[in-house]
């Protein structure tokens, strides 16, 4: 009983590892050093903060390792209410992991076009810029690919939460409105990568409460124990 409790406070913990993480790395240093529409003052924020640029690169690998923990955690956690549902929420996040991972090779690729003296010799500045643009944009758009699965691991989590009678409804609730605000905004942008509206902000809220949850008050223990036994 101890165990379970204990868990849910180290997963609530790992869970918010991932908002920094995700936050630095994705939004903060992007915002910093991408300039929409010039590229060329793009390309001279990354040479002349190379290391922040590998610091997003380095916080996107952490985020996606970490999620690995996370969601064997809950699987831990939820595995009671319905194991093969909770098998599907590992799953999602499993094939989300290695999409985010080699979605990196594309900042790489940046940063090997603009640290390489000979590479940078052979193409013209327009060439040049093109290419580096045409690298983040691919990235941009696999982020987009990998929050398919970041949404869709939230739909078995959330219906695991709702049926489970040792954590908030209200979370699992939340969750699954969190999961289409996931999908919402990858489709949106593959049919209208300009359309402004990104719904993931205002719907996010599942995932803050479950993480603040089960850090500071875990699970109810003796609900979680009657649901494991009675699905042994």
């Amino acid at each position: 009983m101890k165990s379970i409790k204990k868990t849910a406070r180290v997963t609530g913990f790992l869970y918010l590892l991932l908002i920094p993480l995700g936050v630095f790395g994705m939004l903060y240093i992007p915002a910093t050093l991408l300039v929409p529409g010039d590229v060329a003052l793009t390309i001279s924020n990354i040479m002349a903060n190379d290391l922040l640029f590998r610091l997003s690169i380095v916080s996107a690998l952490l985020t996606q390792v970490v999620q690995i923990f996370v969601v064997l955690f809950l699987y831990k956690i939820l595995k009671p209410v319905n194991k093969n549902i909770a098998v599907l929420m590992v799953v999602f996040i499993l094939v989300a992991v290695p999409i985010a991972m080699f979605n990196e090779i594309n900042q790489f690729a940046v940063l090997l076009l603009l640290s390489g003296t000979n590479i940078m010799t052979i193409f013209t500045t327009d060439t040049l810029q093109a290419i580096v643009s045409l690298f983040l944009d691919m990235h941009e758009h696999g982020i987009f690919i990998a929050q398919i699965f970041w949404g869709l691991w939230l739909f078995p989590m959330g219906y695991l939460v709702v049926k489970s009678n040792y954590i908030p409804k209200i979370i699992g609730i939340l969750l699954i409105v969190a999961c289409f605000g996931y999908l919402i905004d990858s489709f949106i942008f593959f049919f209208n990568p300009n359309f402004g509206i990104t719904f993931s902000e205002f719907t996010f809220l599942g995932e803050l409460l479950i993480t603040m949850w089960l850090l500071f008050k875990g699970v109810d223990v003796e609900q979680w124990e009657k649901c494991a036994l009675a699905s042994a």
